[in-house]
């Protein structure tokens, strides 16, 4: 943890800002999407894991004169299936958008992207999602990607100046069919709780 954090504080150094780079990890979950958003967290029957990482570019800043940025971003994540298949490798393609607003002497950012996820095999997850509907759903390994964080400067929060820019948060990643939309996918989707370093350079 000391050894990211460093690499976290090189990042800040030179930091132009134009670029984000974040290190996530976290566990399913049996709750779907807008339970998570409630706070009814389920655990998974199976204790699986996912471990990312993203990276990103600035497209605007302050966009529409609002305190949102707008970031093009794209990810690799590798999940472990916990020893009941192999494991399963994800790239990710979306958009970012992040609402900046000061709490507490801090500057907190909620964010939302959207955009596509494949993986390399069948996530056990989602299998076990598609089979236990009726009639039994499809699976796919092409699914719609939505990316939901909330987070706050660790550099403010510690007062610590050359950790400013990077921050602590958690996120939810959510893979799914949009009801049938892509590849006829209407409930064998997937939602991870992450947390996460992110930082801009």
């Amino acid at each position: 943890m000391r050894i990211l954090l460093l690499l976290f504080m090189l990042l800040n150094l030179s930091a132009q800002d134009d670029y984000s780079f974040r290190v996530a990890y976290g566990k399913v979950t049996s709750s779907d999407f807008g339970e998570i958003l409630s706070g009814n967290i389920k655990a998974h029957e199976k204790d699986l894991r996912v471990l990312a990482l993203d990276a990103g570019y600035l497209l605007e800043e302050s966009l529409f004169a609002l305190p949102v940025d707008f970031y093009l971003k794209a990810g690799v994540a590798s999940f472990d299936e916990n020893g009941f298949k192999d494991d399963v490798y994800e790239t990710t393609l979306y958009f970012k958008a992040y609402w900046n607003f000061d709490f507490l002497q801090n500057r907190v950012r909620v964010g939302f992207g959207e955009g596509v996820s494949y993986t390399d095999k069948l996530l056990l997850t989602e299998y076990l999602e598609a089979q236990s509907q009726t009639p039994v759903d499809n699976n796919s390994k092409i699914l719609n990607y939505i990316d939901l964080s909330l987070d706050f400067d660790m550099g403010k929060l510690f007062g610590y100046k050359q950790l400013e820019g990077t921050n602590l948060g958690f996120a939810i990643k959510h893979r799914s069919g949009i009801y049938g939309l892509i590849n006829s996918v209407r409930r064998g989707g997937s939602n991870y709780n992450t947390l996460y370093i992110e930082s801009k350079f």
